[in-house]
C-alpha cells in the first residue's frame, strides 16, 4: 500500500453507499486514506497505525440487537475519531449514551444551528449561524455518552454534533462528505488537518515515483501482460507500467467492434507512435457481431462480451509467449466493491464495467498499479505520466461499449449509426466547450423506429436519445442544463449526416445521492 512516511486515515464502513466519498474528500486534501469494513477494522489499525478514524454511516440500526460496532481499541487508542450518521450513534452507544429508534426521520436537505464553538467548525462555521446539510437518518441519540456536548442541532436532530473536545471525538448526524453538504469538506478538512495532525504530503508525482519502485520490485526481470480496453485506467496503468520496466510490457488491445468512433486507431497511434510500448492489435469485431445476434438482455451481453473478450485474449498472450504477469487498471473502489461488507446497498458489484476476469489457468501473477487510486486521482496520475489532455479527460465509457447504448438486438448497421450520431454530438459539445463541465454525455439508439417527414418523403427511422449528466463524485447527478439552440444544432446534424434516424430526443433523468448505475 502507500509508503509507510505517509500519515494516514482509517475510514471504518460500516455500510453506507456513499463511503468512498469519505476517502475522496481526504485524499482531496493530500492525505493517504483507506476504508475497510468494520468486520477487518482491529487489525487494519494495527497494521496502519492512523492519525485519526473516520466511522461511516450504514443502513443498520445501533439499537438493534447484532448491529454492526467500532473496535473497542480505536476508543482505548486515544486517536481523534468522527463518527458520521451510523458512525456518530456506535460512537455514542459504545461510550455510554443512548439511541433510539422511532422518532421523527429525517432524510434530504435540513438546517443545522451551530450552538457551540468546535475545532470542525474553525474558519467554517459561526455560533449562532444556519447552514444547510444532507441527513438520512431515522434513529437518534437520545442520551448523550458522558463528556461530551452538543455543538449544533437540527429541526429533527437535537443532536446534530456531539463533541468531546479533550478527546477528541466528534459526531455529525448528517453527511459532510456528499456535496448537497456545501461546507462538509471544510469539516473533513479540519478533522484530518488540524484535529488529527496529518501531513498533506500523499501527491501524484510521490505516488508515481514509488509506484515505479513498486513495479520494478515485483516485477524485477518479467515480462508483463496488459489488455488495453480504449479506456483511461487501462491506458494511464500502462504508460505507468513502461515507465517503471520498458520493454518487459507488452499491450494487447482486443478490438470487439462495440468502441466509440475511430477509437481502436486512436489507441494503436498513441501507444505504438507516441509511446514506442509494443501492442498487439486483434481486430475481433466480426466474432463479437456474431456471438452478439439476437441477443437483447443487457446482463447476456455483458456476460458474452466479458467471455468472448478473455477467450480471444487468452489466444493472442499464448502467441505472444512466456509471461510471467498480467496488469490490470483495477481501481480502488472495484477493490471495495470486491469485499463483503455488510451486506447492505454498498456491497454491489458493478457488472455494467465489470465484464469479466481472466481465469486462472493462464497462471499469471497480478500487477494492479492504480488499485489505490479513485476515477478522478487516475486522470491526475496520467497528466503527470504526460497522457495528453484530451486521452486522460475523456468521459467514463463501460467495457461492455456500444453494446449497451443500444437496447435490444445488436447489428452492424445499428452500431454505426449510433458512432457516428455519438461522435457529433461529443463533437458539438467540444466546440462549444462544454466537454469539461459534464461528466458524462453520450447518444443511445433506442430500440423504436418513428414515422417522419423528410423533405417531400415519409421515413421511418430509427429515435436518437442523447444524455449529458453532470456530477462532482459520479455518485450523485443531474442533467446538464443545454441551451435549446444547442440542442436544436446537434438534433439537425443527426438528423441530416446519420443516414437511418429522423427523431432526436434529450433525456432530463437526475440521479440520487448513492445512484451509480449510469449504462
Amino acid at each position: 500500500m502507500a509508503a509507510p512516511a505517509h500519515d494516514k486515515i482509517l475510514i471504518v464502513d460500516f455500510g453506507s453507499q456513499v463511503t468512498q466519498l469519505i476517502a475522496r474528500r481526504v485524499r482531496e486534501e493530500g492525505v493517504y486514506s483507506e476504508i475497510v469494513p468494520f468486520q477487518q477494522a482491529e487489525a487494519a489499525f494495527e497494521k496502519m497505525q492512523p492519525k485519526g478514524v473516520i466511522l461511516s454511516g450504514g443502513p443498520e440500526s445501533v439499537h438493534e440487537a447484532g448491529s454492526p460496532r467500532a473496535p473497542q481499541s480505536i476508543f482505548d487508542s486515544g486517536v481523534p475519531v468522527l463518527g458520521i450518521c451510523y458512525g456518530q450513534m456506535t460512537m455514542a452507544a459504545q461510550l455510554g449514551g443512548t439511541v433510539e429508534g422511532g422518532h421523527h426521520r429525517e432524510f434530504g436537505r435540513a438546517d443545522v444551528e451551530v450552538k457551540a464553538p468546535s475545532g470542525l467548525f474553525e474558519s467554517a462555521w459561526k455560533v449562532g449561524e444556519k447552514h444547510p446539510v444532507w441527513m438520512s437518518h431515522g434513529d437518534r441519540i437520545t442520551r448523550m455518552p458522558p463528556g461530551f456536548v452538543v455543538a449544533g442541532v437540527s429541526p429533527n436532530a437535537p443532536f446534530a454534533v456531539i463533541q468531546d473536545e479533550k478527546r477528541k471525538y466528534y459526531g455529525l448526524m448528517f453527511h459532510p462528505e456528499v456535496v448537497h453538504t456545501p461546507d462538509g469538506a471544510k469539516l473533513i478538512r479540519n478533522f484530518v488537518r488540524k484535529i488529527a495532525g496529518a501531513k498533506g504530503d500523499w501527491t501524484m508525482r510521490a505516488f508515481k515515483d514509488e509506484s515505479i519502485d513498486k513495479i520494478r520490485r515485483q516485477v524485477g526481470k518479467g515480462r508483463v501482460l496488459c489488455g488495453l480496453s480504449g479506456g483511461v485506467d487501462s491506458a494511464v496503468a500502462a504508460v505507468l507500467l513502461h515507465e517503471a520496466i520498458g520493454e518487459q510490457l507488452v499491450c494487447v488491445l482486443v478490438d470487439h467492434g462495440l468502441m466509440r468512433l475511430g477509437e481502436a486507431q486512436q489507441v494503436v497511434t498513441l501507444f505504438r507512435e507516441s509511446y514506442n510500448i509494443p501492442l498487439v492489435h486483434v481486430d475481433a469485431s466480426k466474432l463479437f457481431l456474431e456471438k452478439l445476434a439476437g441477443v437483447t438482455d443487457p446482463e447476456v451481453k455483458r456476460k458474452t462480451i466479458g467471455k468472448l473478450f478473455i477467450d480471444v485474449f487468452e489466444l493472442e498472450a499464448k502467441k505472444i509467449g512466456k509471461v510471467e504477469f498480467l496488469a490490470q487498471g483495477t481501481l480502488y473502489p472495484d477493490v471495495i466493491e470486491s469485499v463483503s461488507f455488510t451486506g447492505g446497498p454498498s456491497v454491489t458489484i458493478k457488472s455494467h464495467h465489470n465484464v469479466g476476469g481472466l481465469p486462472e489457468r493462464m497462471n499469471l501473477k497480478l500487477v494492479e498499479p492504480l488499485r489505490e487510486l479513485f476515477k478522478d486521482e487516475v486522470r491526475v496520475l496520467g497528466r503527470e505520466l504526460g497522457l495528453p489532455e484530451g486521452f486522460v479527460g475523456r468521459h467514463p465509457f463501460p467495457g461492455p461499449g456500444l453494446a449497451i447504448r443500444v437496447p435490444g438486438d445488436i447489428t452492424k448497421e445499428k452500431l454505426d449509426i449510433l458512432r457516428l450520431a455519438d461522435e457529433i454530438y461529443l463533437e458539438e459539445i467540444r466546440r462549444t466547450g462544454l466537454y469539461n463541465e459534464i461528466w458524462q454525455a453520450f447518444a443511445v439508439l433506442l430500440p423504436v423506429k418513428t414515422v417522419g417527414v423528410m423533405g417531400d418523403g415519409r421515413t421511418y427511422e430509427y429515435v436518437v436519445a442523447l444524455r449529458a449528466v453532470t456530477s462532482v463524485d459520479g455518485m450523485t447527478a443531474d442533467f446538464y442544463p443545454y441551451e435549446m439552440s444547442f440542442l436544436g444544432r446537434v438534433a439537425t446534424r443527426i438528423i441530416n449526416e446519420v443516414r437511418g434516424v429522423n427523431r432526436v430526443v434529450y433525456d432530463v433523468t437526475s440521479k440520487p445521492p448513492g445512484t451509480i448505475e449510469w449504462e
